[in-house]
């Protein structure tokens, strides 16, 4: 690949996006990753993190409009684990339409203002932005449940020819339909939902299918998440999606599809970015005896989509690269909770190393 940079437009200038812009800056050379770890791959088909280049965010709180996304990622309520300084980017944060990425319930929610939207301030011509920034791949971390306003941003993509990474539980790569519509427009599209690094789902999934692997019987199951983000109060609000990309990305690796399963969130304003989850499995073994399982995870929320979201853009350009389009299998499956089709994490990660070395 040489120099060649991979320039990213991010959808949304929250928790997520403010761990990723700093993971890039922290992984700046090969020395760093092996002494510090945390990484999944340093070099991906060519890729290193310092070759995503940040060049331009869409987001509709008036404290990051107008800002560089270096100077936006630390604007309240963003209160991800601080990775790293980041030095001014010359990328700036434009208006984006509001559509429903804005609900009442982030505006002010129990006696707070988590962000305020300046009508004075016009929307940008968010497909003609991304041709004029010359953006690659557009990286979405809307708020949970933004329905309308992720499919507006894939149509956007689709006019200025960007390939798409969808982060958050609304069903693009996975909806036949979109991903589709995306083939025929010629740009790829990862998603949805980010599987997070380490996180509730990964370890719930591994536990889960630990157990039915050993002949234990799986009664019922359930993980309870909380933390003070603000994407746990749209988990709360209208986490309708959330439900189910969790359930399915734990059952549909089950011989028996209809085990109990139940995920749960809660919102905790005093704890920030650190998640908590409860992991829970009830069962049987030899001779119908009782197994019971209860596991506590903490985990900083935005870096563990941060580890993912690295790969997931290079892969996406990776994809472009090679003229792939339409919802890439491979990648999706390792990196997201709900992606076009489900493997188990172990097929899941021999597919997307395939994929990076172009197998």
């Amino acid at each position: 690949m040489g120099n060649k940079k991979i320039r990213l437009g991010l959808v949304g200038v929250g928790n997520c996006a403010a761990s990723l812009v700093e993971g890039i800056v922290f992984y700046k050379d090969q020395e760093t990753a092996d002494r510090v770890g945390g990484l999944m791959h340093y070099n991906v088909g060519g890729y290193e993190p310092s070759d995503i280049q940040v060049v331009v965010g869409f987001d509709v709180d008036s404290k990051k409009v107008g800002k560089d996304v270096s100077q936006a990622i630390w604007e309240k309520p963003n209160c991800a684990y601080k990775i790293c300084d980041v030095p001014f980017l010359n990328a700036p944060v434009l208006k984006a339409p509001v559509l429903d990425g804005a609900p009442e319930h982030l505006r002010y929610y129990y006696g707070k203002d988590y962000f305020t939207i300046d009508d004075s301030q016009q929307p940008v011509d968010v497909a003609q932005a991304l041709i004029d920034y010359k953006v690659d791949v557009i990286l979405i971390n809307l708020p949970t449940g933004s329905h309308d306003a992720v499919r507006f941003y894939v149509d956007c993509a689709k006019k200025a020819k960007c390939g798409v990474v969808n982060g958050i539980p609304e069903f693009i790569a996975s909806d036949p339909k979109i991903a589709a519509e995306c083939k025929e427009a010629g740009i790829p599209v990862l998603g949805d939902d980010w599987k997070s690094q380490i996180g509730a789902t990964i370890v719930h999934r591994a536990l889960a299918k630990l157990f039915e692997d050993r002949g234990i019987r799986i009664d019922k199951s359930y993980q309870l998440n909380f933390a003070g983000n603000t994407d746990f109060i749209n988990l709360v609000m209208r986490g309708e999606t959330k439900h189910v990309s969790k359930h399915d990305a734990i059952s549909s690796i089950l011989k028996k599809k209809d085990t109990a399963i139940a995920p749960g969130f809660a919102f905790v304003d005093n704890q920030g970015d650190q998640k908590t989850a409860e992991i829970y499995i009830e069962g049987a073994k030899f001779g119908n005896a009782p197994v019971k399982l209860q596991l506590h995870l903490e985990v900083e929320d935005s870096p563990n989509s941060g580890g993912i979201s690295i790969d997931a853009v290079r892969c996406c350009m990776l994809a472009k690269d090679r003229g792939i389009s339409g919802a890439i299998e491979a990648p999706s499956s390792y990196f997201f909770k709900h992606p076009p089709v489900q493997f188990t994490d172990d097929v899941c990660k021999e597919k997307v190393n395939n994929f990076i070395a172009g197998k």
